[in-house]
Formats: C-alpha cells, structure tokens, sequence
C-alpha cells in the first residue's frame, strides 16, 4: 500500500514538473485579468504578431493554480473574415429598346427578390460607356439607383480586361431597366443577377511608419515600399492616385519574406501577396490571404505611360481572437514564442455546439520573458595549468626514480 501511494505521489511530481516545463519552453508570456465565469475571450494586439510563430502555432494559455499546479486551458483562433454568401436570382428578360439615351435592357423579377448586382457579358470589345440602373413596380415610374457608372472593356495584344458589373446597395423592384448611353449597338450576350449577403470583417487598421516611391526610368515602374512599423497580420490593401486621368496598369503587391546580407549589403527576398489591375474607374481595394508582414513593396508597371502619383495608402488586417474555456481558480497567462511548435489540439476546435455567443473580455498586462533555469557546467578538474604542470614534473620524477633502480639492480 505505501509503495502504490510513493508510486503516485511520484507521478504527480513528475506531471507537474512536465506542466512548468512546458510553460518553460515558451520566451515570452502575458498575464491575463478579468476571469469571470467560464468562456472568455481574448483580442490579440500588435505586440503579440512581432513575436510569435507566421502559422500560430505556438501559443499555449497556461493557468498557475494555489497548489502551484499548472493546466492548460484549450482556445479557439477566429479570425474575423469578412463572410458571404451568393444567390443567384431567376429573371426575365422582357425587353430591349433605343432612343436618343441610348440602348435599354429591361428585366423582371417574378418573386420580387431583393438584389444588389448585375453582371453584364457582351460580345462587344474595346468599348468605353456610362450605364444608369433604375427600378420600378409597374414599368410607369422608374427610381434611379445607378447613375453614369462606367463600364470598359480593353483588348489588344498586351491587356484583355474588362470591367462591366454593377454593384449597388442592395435593392427590391419587380423591374430594373439598364440604360447604356451610347451611339454604338451594344451586342449583349448575356445577364446575371444576383444577392450578394456579406458579414463585414472585423479590421484593425495599421498606420503607415514610411513610404517611400521610386519611378526606375529603364523598367518602366514605379515601386512604393511601405513600412508598417511592427509586424501585423494583412490582409487588406487600399490605394489611390491623385492623377485626374483615366488610367489602366497592371500592378503586384508583395512583401519582404527573406533577407541575406552580402558583400554589398543586403540583398531582400520579396514573396506575392496579390496581383491586378489599379484602374481609374475601380475602387482598387485589393484582398489577400492573411499574412504576417513588416514591409510590403507595390509594383505599377507604366509601360510606356508616365508614373501615377499614388498617395494615399490604407492597409488593414483581420482581428485575431481566442476564445477559450477556463474552468479552474488560477492566474493564467498568454505564453508564446516558441519555434516549430505543433498546433494545438483542442475538442471545442471540432464540437462547437455548446460555445455560447458572449464571451468575457479578457485584459491583458505587458509581455514578460520567461526566465530560462541556468545550466551549470562543471569546471575541467586541472584548469589551473600549474597543476598540470606539477602533475608531469611528479610522473617524471617517479620514471626517473623506477629507471634509476632497475640500473642499480642490473
């Protein structure tokens, strides 16, 4: 009986000792306030992204019990993405007519469903023209919801673009009426409607620390490199020219992914993010994958084209959430840093029925490095070189003294 309760005491020891050695094993940690019940939920900031892991995997929030215990509370990441859903919307396409304004295209919708764009495909190329969008109950009085809106298409050798949807806050008519106001017979070869139903994402916005714009004369390029400061999670680019000309130019948004210093400095490793067109009638909101960056580099090909005066920048990313479940009296900490860790693999990250919709706030302190314990190495035995010496002149003297007696016996 006593050996089965040694031998359990002796687990627990170990378990506990396992549990600091994990929290251990971390460099940094921030305390965490505000327990109050069980689910709770924590805003990652800033500080946090310069430290930890690109995929995330090494955060751990560990709880520091009265007994000196240590648990691990499990949590989910959310990333709060901009979510939605498309439905497409039957219709009838009743009737096209001209007049002085131009071609009109009218379309019914028979359940009277609510939609907010149009797609317009036509057999057309190269053209340039101003749509108006107007919605109606009986075909008589007509409410305008689109006013000269401009669609283009663009095809030669070097560039097949077009730009021919119209989007609009979301709207509820039996009729809308598409009037594109030109001389030329625009060949339609085909609509589509639709209800575009978005959750909008949640987004922190970043400030920019630098800016810098170069215009390389024999690339026909001009580059801006941008500085946030810190490195965030980004998934969100926004930028405008203060040219009032129309303007149409390929473009790629990259970010400094590796560095390796040379003879000559050093020399930078520039990994996509996102690539398209900066246009003049496009809002050039450009999304990408969320990716932790510090420095992004924008590349606007000018072809033969003078450079754009691009100013304005916003740059944003998705809020980092966890929500976790804490169901032990304890001081808990946010713990992270820590290289090729694996992902946690928490139960509530694949049964998420029982998850309420509110959560408690969490405050977080200021980021703490985690004291590592100081390996002590043991000193050589003779590193004094006069012991060593003293030990050869003691080995030689005994040699001498053995060679010495041999010679007298003989």
């Amino acid at each position: 009986m006593k050996l089965r309760t040694s031998f359990y005491l002796i687990l627990l020891c170990l378990s506990a000792g396992n549990a600091f050695s994990q929290l251990d094993s971390y460099q940094h940690k921030i305390p965490l306030s505000g327990v109050e019940g069980q689910w709770h939920k924590i805003v990652l900031n800033e500080s946090i992204f310069e430290k930890i892991e690109s995929n995330f995997s090494d955060m751990r929030i560990y709880g520091l019990t009265a007994s000196n215990d240590t648990i691990e509370a499990p949590y989910i990441l959310k990333i709060n993405k901009e979510e939605s859903t498309r439905q497409r919307i039957d219709f009838n396409p009743i009737n096209r007519s001209k007049n002085n304004q131009g071609y009109y295209f009218t379309y019914e919708i028979p359940d009277s469903e609510a939609i907010n764009q149009i797609h317009l495909d036509f057999n057309n190329t190269n053209f340039d023209w101003y749509v108006q969008l107007e919605g109606s109950e009986n075909r008589t009085q007509w409410f305008t919801i689109i006013e000269d809106q401009r669609i283009l298409s663009i095809k030669n050798d070097q560039t097949n673009y077009s730009f021919t949807d119209l989007d609009f806050t979301t709207s509820k008519y039996r009729y809308y009426r598409v009037n594109i106001k030109t001389s030329d017979k625009p060949e339609l070869r085909s609509s589509r409607i639709v209800r575009d139903d978005i959750i909008s994402a949640g987004y922190t916005s970043y400030n920019i620390k630098k800016q810098t714009t170069t215009n390389p004369p024999l690339q026909k390029q001009t580059v801006v490199d941008i500085d946030l400061g810190s490195r965030v999670p980004l998934s969100y680019l926004k930028m405008t020219a203060a040219d009032e000309i129309d303007y149409y130019r390929p473009i790629s948004i990259s970010y400094k992914s590796d560095s390796v210093k040379t003879e000559k400095g050093w020399k930078y490793s520039y990994s996509n993010l996102s690539s398209g067109i900066f246009s003049s009638i496009e809002n050039n909101e450009f999304r990408f994958q969320n990716t932790l960056v510090q420095h992004i580099r924008v590349t606007v090909q000018n072809q033969d084209n003078r450079p754009l005066h691009i100013q304005n920048f916003e740059a944003k990313g998705y809020v980092h959430e966890l929500i976790t479940r804490l169901t032990e009296p304890a001081t808990y900490y946010l713990a992270f840093g820590k290289a090729n860790d694996r992902t946690p693999n928490y139960d509530i990250n694949r049964v998420s029925t029982n998850i309420p919709k509110a959560f408690t706030l969490l405050q977080m302190g200021t980021i703490q490095d985690i004291p590592k314990k100081k390996t002590t190495t043991t000193k050589p035995l003779f590193e004094n070189k006069l012991w060593l010496w003293g030990i050869m002149g003691t080995v030689i003297l005994v040699l001498g003294w053995f060679t010495i007696r041999m010679m007298q016996k003989s």
